[in-house]
């Protein structure tokens, strides 16, 4: 199990992102399953929609992509302490979006798998294990 970043979805969808890491950890979600905040799924939804405005995507193939995370053994957590993840916001120069996802792996002492290389620098100052780097 690993905590899945927005980036890594959004690459699942996206034919013009997709990538091996995206690859492999789509597979991983399946054969040991994933857990996000709760964040993740409005985070997902607007980029859905953004690439749909931009015709990177189809509003049929948006809402296909929406039923299939359904499928997928994500489990869905509330969001963290407010102060620790603004702390870790702070700490690390992120949004409060990303420190959102870095505090979850923190507090569930998982590996995290993100495309944001900013997260992926706090990550490793905070002794959280990457996937695919």
């Amino acid at each position: 199990m690993f905590v899945l970043d927005a980036s890594i979805s959004a690459a699942w969808a996206l034919p013009d992102e997709t990538s091996e890491l995206a690859g492999s950890l789509l597979t991983k979600v399946h054969e040991e399953g994933a857990v996000v905040p709760s964040l993740w799924w409005y985070e997902i939804r607007n980029v859905l929609l953004v690439a749909e405005r931009r015709k990177r995507i189809s509003a049929g193939d948006a809402d296909a992509f929406i039923r299939s995370l359904a499928g997928l053994a994500i489990r869905i957590e509330a969001l963290g302490d407010g102060r620790a993840i603004v702390r870790l916001a702070r700490v690390h120069q992120l949004s409060v979006y990303g420190a959102t996802y870095l505090d979850l792996a923190i507090r569930e002492g998982l590996p995290l798998g993100t495309f944001d290389r900013k997260l992926s620098q706090a990550a490793a100052c905070e002794s959280v294990s990457l996937l695919g780097t």
